[in-house]
């Protein structure tokens, strides 16, 4: 079986080296690829995968059940759902290369998202072993040619994925399957830089709320209609717009009692490069920064009547949105698609993992004009023709008045946590509870 590249499957390298090759590389189904020892789930056990391909799945084993409970909180992804993960995870078990197999739904983006992202350069941060630790490769393949993958070794793909759900899957080698492919890499040593502001506080200085939003964006990516450069108004000119609106807007009024930080970062899109480098080195510490609010993409599609928050009832902060949303007069949604991580997905994850609680929430579908039947259609239409392309330009803006409903949210959300004294936890038995623990109790 033949594949054709960014066609069929798009492969690129961590590691800094010149030539990548896979050459005779043995090939093996390991399900979800996932290792949760406090799940007593293992998809690797009793294999060794050096120097071979590991095939697995997007998102989590349970990722098609209604509620958000179970095994891997069901509906909505856990970080084990996600692409960067199963890299994670395939470089720990020492596997020379892995293929994530790429289905719409549970992947939550098209193929042509996954095809823009990964056919240009890939920056990383810079290591001391240059990547050693890494895969060799790491990839996507379309789920067709997957199926025909499988079928080539005599597997049924469909059944191998719904064995993958149980618990206590054992892995499975595609008997005859070789993967052999290679690439050159054109490597360059890039600076790039988080810019900072701090509007000092009057009465607790050394005390910090934290903004953040991502100035880059994918530069050239695959043509569209002959335009190959990834403008991205919306994800995420828009935020860093939202960031320097809501400096002036802070600094009007005067300082709050504690310090307000606004953090600009970089490389986001390349795996949230630039907040991982922040909070690994804080210019404010992280046990004295007292929580956040990041924008990745503002509200293009209008004024809505409803408030959605990423990541719900993981946090103290879900009772600061209930007081936010009566101030525009909203309702507090359920996030509609926690299948699509999105949590996972933006720079506040960055800091979630060290402890640090922080806001994700904006507007939900249910627009002021059209309600959530025009949501849904705004923000497909988005997703599917502007998101990750060269459609997302400032000229396809139309409706700012939802961008600016949003920013006096996230205004308000900034101060009250400013004028507090309160430390906002994360809920007893979450998965960033330690870290924030521990990180105030070494203060």
């Amino acid at each position: 079986m033949t594949a054709q590249y960014a066609k069929d499957y798009v492969a690129f390298s961590y590691r800094v080296q010149p030539k990548t090759e896979i050459k005779d590389s043995d090939v093996v189904f390991v399900g979800y690829g996932i290792v949760a020892p406090e799940k007593g789930w293992n998809d690797y056990a009793g294999l060794d995968v050096k120097g071979k391909t590991v095939v697995v799945l997007v998102n989590d084993p349970d990722w098609q059940t209604p509620e958000t409970k179970g095994e891997f909180n069901g509906r909505a992804m856990t970080y084990y759902g996600r692409w960067s993960y199963k890299y994670e995870e395939a470089a720990r078990q020492g596997a020379a290369a892995v293929l994530i197999v790429h289905d719409t739904e549970p992947a939550a983006y098209g193929w042509n998202v996954v095809e823009s992202s990964n056919t240009g350069p890939n920056y990383l941060a810079e290591s001391t072993d240059g990547g050693a630790k890494e895969t060799v490769a790491n990839g996507w393949i379309q789920l067709p040619k997957a199926k025909e993958l499988f079928a080539s070794a005599g597997q049924d793909f469909d059944k191998l994925r719904d064995a993958a759900k149980v618990k206590g899957f054992k892995p499975v080698a595609l008997t005859g399957v070789k993967a052999n492919f290679g690439f050159d890499n054109v490597i360059a040593k890039k600076l790039s830089r988080n810019v900072i502001g701090v509007l000092p506080g009057a009465k607790r200085p050394d005390e910090y709320v934290l903004y953040t939003g991502h100035w880059d964006h994918l530069g050239r990516c695959t043509p569209v209609a002959g335009d190959d450069i990834c403008n991205g108004a919306v994800d995420n000119a828009s935020g860093i717009a939202g960031l320097v609106t809501l400096a002036q807007a802070f600094k009007t009024p005067g300082a709050p009692d504690r310090s307000v930080v606004f953090l600009a970062v970089t490389a986001e899109e390349s795996g949230l490069l630039g907040s991982k480098f922040y909070a690994e080195n804080p210019v404010f510490p992280l046990a004295q920064t007292v929580g956040g609010v990041n924008m990745d993409a503002l509200n293009a599609i209008g004024p809505a009547k409803d408030i959605v928050v990423v990541g719900g009832g993981k946090s103290e902060l879900d009772a600061y949105v209930a007081k936010l949303a009566k101030l525009e007069g909203r309702t507090v949604k359920q996030e509609p698609t926690p299948e699509k991580g999105f949590y996972y997905r933006s720079d506040h994850f960055s800091f979630a993992k060290l402890g640090v609680p922080m806001f994700n929430f904006g507007s939900g579908d249910e627009l002021v004009e059209g309600g959530v039947e025009a949501g849904k259609k705004a923000a497909e239409d988005y997703e599917k023709n502007r998101y990750h392309a060269p459609g997302d330009e400032y000229e396809a803006i139309t409706n700012w008045d939802g961008m600016m409903s949003d920013l006096r949210l996230y205004y308000a959300a900034g101060r009250m946590l400013a004028m507090t004294d309160a430390w906002p936890n994360w809920v007893e038995g979450d998965e960033f509870r330690a870290a924030r623990d521990k990180s105030r109790a070494g203060k």
